[in-house]
């Protein structure tokens, strides 16, 4: 994902801009570092959830925005099949799983701010710290 991340910050002459790869459980980054923190279906497949949500909102700053989306069980049947049947097996999904009213709960215990929404089996959120 690096890779093709840079190579389309080169087709499109972006040059402000720094790759770095790290681990979500322990971020390479200062506390309070970023403004925004965007994590695009990849909750589901790491294997220490409880880090990764530590570790994304330390590096957050206050009045920052943590939003994103991942697979939550519960919310369609034939998306919770594919994932218990297909991809947990190949180990590309990680539980245990957030559900909808898990991910809200805790969403709203450590934000300011935290907007919830399911479209089918993801859930999407928007919060502020």
């Amino acid at each position: 994902m690096l890779k093709a991340a840079r190579e389309k910050a080169e087709r499109m002459k972006i040059e402000n801009i720094t790759f770095r790869q790290g681990d979500v459980k322990d971020l390479p980054f200062e506390d309070e570092s970023f403004e925004i923190v965007l994590s695009m279906n990849g909750f589901h497949a790491f294997p220490d959830k409880e880090a990764a949500y530590e570790e994304t909102y330390r590096v957050l700053k206050k009045g920052g925005t943590f939003c994103g989306c991942f697979y939550i069980q519960g919310q369609c049947a034939r998306t919770d099949w594919f994932i218990r049947n297909l991809y947990q097996p190949r180990g590309f999904f990680t539980p245990p799983f957030e559900t909808l009213e898990s991910l809200k709960g805790r969403l709203e215990k450590m934000y300011e701010k935290a907007e919830v929404s399911a479209v089918e089996g993801i859930g999407c959120f928007l919060c502020r710290k």
